[in-house]
């Protein structure tokens, strides 16, 4: 109970062995407690350093006891006294740390693009903007399944700024809602109270934060080369306003997307958009987060659909009805 205050815990029971017995000397303590009379002049010596024992007044060479109101109480005005400088320490070091992450953040925004080569660094950035967001965070998540490796990383750092009280919005690809790790990733987040919608295709992995900094891929086909950090105020407005456009069209998670007056799903119309531009089924099943077998499947149902015999007579047969 008195360790906060430097007394080990069997100094403790010495301690309150001779306030209750004040006329023992080290052979009464030591045979009372079973202990060797070595470690118990051990134990006095801790309680002399600590002024819990002190030269007698009466008699030279001896100790008396120091009552708990006057030995105590000191000891805990010490403890307190170093809490103290421990805090004035510690809010020194977070006002270093303040004035330090306001002249790296002042070099940073006086430059328009920083590349980040790979992903570590893409992530580290990531955790800094995590502590630094002030009151908006916007993402595109592109393709289908996350890595759990991605998953685990997002996780901490999300939970962060939503539990700061950052808004988070996100939108993903339609496609995710086919691996149940990534879906209950989505779940998880909105139940920490971010707000997601899915479209067909998103347009490339983006961050936004309170729309001053955006990160996205310097290759959207590879991540893992890295990304660009955006500080430009005309590239992260444009950046935004796609951000808006898309989240506007989107479907809110948790609804089931909306066919559209033609009877099609905004998955169906946009692989009917991309197969008609000339994409193979392989860039088409990227694009959209499926795979080559679901794109063939999705196809040969729109075909029958449309009552044609062949993809060439499916695509005319669209163009007729307005689909593409």
């Amino acid at each position: 109970m008195l360790e906060s205050l430097g007394l080990s815990a069997q100094a403790e029971v010495v301690y309150r062995a001779m306030l209750a017995n004040p006329r023992w000397g080290v052979a009464e303590l030591s045979e009372h407690m079973a202990i060797g009379e070595s470690e118990l002049r051990s134990i006095l010596d801790m309680l002399v350093d600590l002024a819990l024992l002190r030269p007698s007044w009466q008699a030279d060479g001896t100790l008396r006891l120091v009552s708990p109101q006057a030995g105590l109480a000191g000891l805990l005005a010490q403890a307190e006294a170093d809490v103290a400088e421990r805090q004035r320490q510690i809010e020194a070091t977070r006002l270093a740390i303040a004035d330090l992450a306001a002249a790296h953040q002042e070099t940073r925004e006086r430059i328009d693009v920083i590349r980040h080569s790979d992903v570590e660094s893409v992530r580290t950035r990531l955790e800094e903007l995590a502590h630094s967001t002030k009151f908006e965070c916007l993402s595109f998540s592109r393709g289908g399944a996350k890595r759990p490796e991605g998953i685990n990383a997002a996780k901490p750092l999300n939970q962060l700024a939503l539990e700061r009280g950052v808004s988070c919005r996100n939108i993903y690809q339609e496609s995710f809602r086919n691996d149940p790790a990534t879906l209950a990733f989505a779940r998880w987040m909105a139940e920490l109270g971010s707000k997601s919608r899915i479209v067909p295709v998103v347009p490339m992995h983006m961050v936004i934060v309170d729309r001053e900094v955006a990160l996205v891929p310097i290759n959207p086909a590879d991540t893992s080369q890295g990304a660009l950090e955006i500080h430009s105020p005309g590239m992260v407005a444009a950046l935004h306003l796609l951000f808006e456009q898309v989240w506007e069209s989107a479907t809110p998670f948790g609804e089931a997307p909306k066919a559209g007056a033609d009877g099609l799903e905004p998955i169906e119309r946009e692989l009917m958009r991309l197969l008609a531009a000339g994409h193979t089924d392989e860039t088409v099943g990227r694009k959209l987060g499926l795979s080559v077998r679901t794109v063939r499947r999705l196809m040969a149902e729109l075909t029958q659909q449309l009552g044609a015999n062949s993809r060439f007579q499916a695509g005319v047969e669209a163009a007729r009805r307005g689909w593409l």
